[in-house]
């Protein structure tokens, strides 16, 4: 029996031939969304296709965990998608670090006793802003307006700067208004300058959730 040329070289190359292939995704999370190039697929446990000489992007994500993302490729000359694809995951450090407040990126006013003396109140003020913070950008007792310097810190995929901001809000009777500045990336390391990458954040990293109140009980009308 005589096998033709062409079928000769489909049963050659057979084991060649690239052809859609499944993985199984699956979180440890059962409610984590599953995002399949850009589409929301299912939470927890999903099966997705890779067609044949493609690439499949993945993301994996729920709120208060770390985020993941991978891409899976089924194209001749690459190693095959695995069947199962399982991920582990873990809490988001920077929100472990943090918690949800409307005192963030807000002005606060604070309204001075006419009994307490101005140069005393200023002393005050330097003090609180130095419990929290190691570096003073600018303080004019002039204008009685004083910044600190961006403090930050990098987590694994976030990082927070955070500074406060106090200015005269009014004369008569003293009044200073008081913000505390915090400001994430969503990328780790991010450089304190970039100021391009920074937005609000609606959130306060716990060693700075007492500033306001503090300003309020030791600098308040008294």
């Amino acid at each position: 029996m005589k096998i033709k040329p062409l079928l000769f070289l489909f049963i050659l190359l057979a084991p060649f031939v690239v052809k859609a292939q499944n993985v199984q995704i699956s979180a440890s999370e059962p409610d984590a969304k599953i995002i399949v190039d850009g589409q929301p697929l299912g939470t927890g446990d999903v099966k997705i296709k890779v067609p044949k000489n493609s690439c499949v992007n993945v993301k994996v994500q729920k709120a208060g965990f770390l985020r993941y993302e991978q891409t899976f490729c089924n194209k001749k000359g690459m190693a095959d998608p695995p069947k199962k694809q399982f991920f582990d995951m873990k809490k988001d450090d920077a929100e472990e670090a943090s918690i949800k407040t409307d005192q963030a990126n807000i002005d606060f006013s604070i309204e001075i006793s006419k009994k307490q003396d101005p140069s005393d109140v200023w002393k005050r003020v330097n003090q609180i802003v130095t419990d929290y913070f190691d570096a003073i950008e600018v303080a004019d007792k002039e204008t009685s307006y004083l910044r600190t310097a961006w403090s930050i810190q990098s987590f694994m995929q976030n990082t927070i700067r955070t500074r406060l901001i106090i200015k005269l809000a009014k004369s008569d009777p003293l009044t200073y208004k008081v913000k505390l500045v915090s400001e994430y990336s969503g990328y780790a390391l991010t450089s304190v300058k970039a100021d391009e990458m920074f937005h609000d954040w609606d959130r306060v990293l716990r060693k700075y959730q007492n500033v306001i109140s503090d300003f309020t009980t030791r600098l308040g009308n008294q």
